[in-house]
This record gives structure tokens, sequence and C-alpha cells, in this order.
């Protein structure tokens, strides 16, 4: 018996330094992957994509426009900012200390000087590598809060990142998507926002208000506002919120794709779906829907590239079509459905976003956004390479072994 319990002893050990030393391999690889690929990105140059012109579209008593190119919305929020008489509601998950981000920080300064209510929010982890006097240039006038980098181990509810990315002006304009401030974006990444100009702009006013309140801590008064929003509206905005633990942009997405009968078109940065979502689309093309996905062919996150193509073959083999962007980072979070329904926001196809961060997504009823979307897609399609399954297998088994090797992650991301 002694000798038994021994031998398991022996075998426990072994199999323990077994699973770190896989483990410290993973997160070595994982390392060295982000390495290589940041310093390709010094030497990589920028190149002209397709975009789609911002065109105004009357949704009832609102009007949508979707930006593709970040320098048009960019001087849209500009000169929204500079037109403020009131309130400015600023948010932002990464704001970089370059001409954009000063621009930014100028106009938010104007609007304060004269008078405006000033809010500015942006999460403290997106912006480890921006230097902190950046922040310091932006007024006293200025009500700021950088939501806190690092979450409270032994508290859940403060684990999730502000991956939001919002702007409101005196309650008649606001915007909302994918675009974070930063140059790169405004030339170099294609991405998604919409503009809102109407009564709908209080889903938004709401949104940040609460976040706000939410968060005040010791220094920070309460937004005392309450916008009135109405109750039939083809404009939802849908928010995740860990701290009570409630994430119903998943479950819009699963219920707009139940309800596809012709086809369903995403957008998205990173691919990496939970199993009831990849359920949804296989059910979907199973019933003949056209389903397509299209995503970077190289993401800013070499390792979460890694981890999506894990899904490639389980998607391609149910008959999903994945289209890989061409020479720019593509970022929009987006989908359209039957010329019916659109989404435009911040949630990513991944479970951070899914059950983990703070996001907003706008989802739309409305045939002729539905018809704006499609155009914005057929115009991104132009700029793709289809990934068929008899391309997908002839990959390097050096790739199918990292694959396999940095499978154990996915669930993490």
């Amino acid at each position: 018996m002694a000798d038994m319990r021994s031998t398991f002893a022996k075998t426990q050990r072994i199999v323990n330094r077994i699973t770190a030393s896989i483990l410290i391999l993973q997160v070595a690889a994982m390392a060295l992957m982000t390495l290589v690929e940041s310093l390709r990105k010094k030497h990589r140059k920028l190149r002209k994509f397709p975009v789609t012109p911002p065109e105004p579209v009357a949704v009832q008593q609102d009007e949508i426009t979707v930006y593709t190119y970040g320098e048009y919305l960019f001087d849209a929020m500009l000169k929204a900012i500079d037109s403020a008489g009131k309130v400015v509601y600023f948010e932002s998950y990464i704001w970089k200390s370059d001409a954009t981000g000063e621009a930014f920080v100028s106009a938010l300064n104007r609007a304060a000087e004269r008078g405006v209510e000033v809010y500015a929010v942006w999460d403290g982890f997106g912006n480890l590598v921006v230097p902190l006097p950046f922040y310091h240039r932006l007024s006293p006038r200025v009500n700021v809060l950088c939501y806190p980098a690092f979450p409270i181990p032994w508290r859940p509810r403060t684990w999730g990142r502000n991956h939001r990315k919002l702007l409101c002006v005196d309650g008649r304009v606001g915007f909302v998507g994918g675009y974070n401030i930063g140059s790169l974006y405004a030339t170099g990444w294609r991405d998604t926002h919409a503009r809102i100009v109407g009564p709908g702009v209080a889903e938004l006013d709401n949104a940040f208000i609460d976040f706000w309140n939410q968060n005040l801590g010791r220094h920070r008064r309460p937004i005392e506002d309450n916008p009135a929003r109405g109750w039939r509206t083809d404009l939802r905005l849908h928010r995740n919120t860990p701290r009570i633990q409630v994430y119903p942009i998943r479950n819009m997405y699963l219920e707009a794709i139940d309800r596809a009968q012709e086809r369903i078109w995403l957008t998205h940065a990173y691919l990496l779906p939970d199993e009831d979502f990849v359920a949804a689309l296989r059910d979907a093309a199973n019933r003949g829907v056209d389903v397509r996905i299209i995503i970077p062919e190289r993401s800013n996150h070499v390792v979460a590239d890694w981890l999506s193509r894990g899904f490639y073959e389980r998607l391609l083999r149910s008959g999903i079509r994945l289209f890989l962007y061409q020479g720019a980072m593509v970022h929009a979070k987006t989908g359209t459905i039957d010329g019916h329904w659109s989404t435009i926001g911040t949630a990513n196809l991944d479970r951070l976003s899914m059950l983990g961060n703070y996001e907003l997504n706008l989802e739309i009823t409305d045939r002729d956004v539905a018809t704006q979307m499609e155009s914005v897609y057929a115009t991104d399609l132009s700029n793709c390479i289809e990934l068929n399954e008899e391309r997908w297998r002839s990959r390097s088994l050096v790739a199918k072994g990292t694959e396999a090797f940095l499978s154990p992650w996915r669930p993490l991301f």
C-alpha cells in the first residue's frame, strides 16, 4: 500500500511538472509571437483601402450616418464638440497621445473653457503605454474618469475593461462604434462608427450617465440629468455591464441569427466565438442562409489570430464563408441580416467582449440602414480574399501544430 501511494505521488509530481512546462512554453511562445509581430509592424507600410462615403439615412425621427474611415469620423466628432453649448460626454477605450489625440484634448478644453459641462472617460489598461502627462493637459474644468487599469482580484465585478467608445453632445448628436482615438485609426485601420442625430441620442446619453454615476469614487459629482427615452423605436442600445453581470449583446446576436432566413453578413476584428454562437451560425447555414464573416488576414493581436484559426475548419465545413481583409486591420464590430437588421458597436466576437467587458452595441431595425450596411459590406468584400476549405487544409504542418499547441487558451479570449 505504501509503495502504491509513493508511486502515485511520483506520477502526480511528473504530471504537474509536465503541465507546468507546457504552460510556460505556451506563454513563452505567445510572448515571442507578440514581440516578432511588434517588430514587423514598425516596418510595415500602411496601405490604402476602399471606403464607403458617409451618407445620412432617416430612421423614424433620427438620422443615422455610417462612417468607415477614421479621418471623416474624427472631423465630424471634433465639429460636434466645437458646436457644444451645454454638455459633452466623451468616452474611449484607447486615447493616443499623438496629433489626433491632442486634437481631442484641445477641443474638449475649448468646450470646457466656454462653460460647457465636459466629461471624459478612458480605460487605464487600454492606455498603459500612453504617458500620464498627456491626460494632465486636459483643463481642470473637464470632469475626468480613468477606469482603473487593474481589477481587484477578489472582486469579479471589477474584472471587465471599459471597452466602450462614445461621444454625445447636447443631447442632439451622438457617436458610437469601434474607433479608438489616434492617428493610426484615422487612416490606417478600417473600422465602423455610427452617428445619431435626433431623440435616439438619449440612449447614448443614458449609457454614459449610468457608467459615470456607477464609478464616482470619492471625488466626482454625479450627473443628475436623466434624459427621457421613448418606448417604441427602431434604435436600441445594448449595454454589457460586468458589475451587475448583464451581457445582452451576445443574446442580441443570437436572437437575430436565429431569425435569419436569407443572409447573415458579419465583420469582426477577432473571431473567437463560443459554442452557442458557432452552433447558431451553423444552424443558419444548414437552413440555407448565406453566412459570411469578414475578418482581418492579420489583426493587431497575433495571438488572437492563432487562437481564432482553430475555429476556421469547423465554420468552413458548415458552409460558412470566411473572407480575409487585405493590407489593413479591419477593426469593425458590425452585422447586417436579411436586409432588415443591423448592428454597429464596440463588442468583438470573443469572450472578453461578450462576457467580460463594458461594451455598447447599437441595434437598428430599418431597411434603409441595412441597405447602407450591405453597400459597406460589398465595398469591404472587394478588398478580401475568400478562404475556402481546400486552401485552409493546405496550410503547413508547423501552422497546424502551433494552432493545436495554443488551443487550450481559446476559452480565455
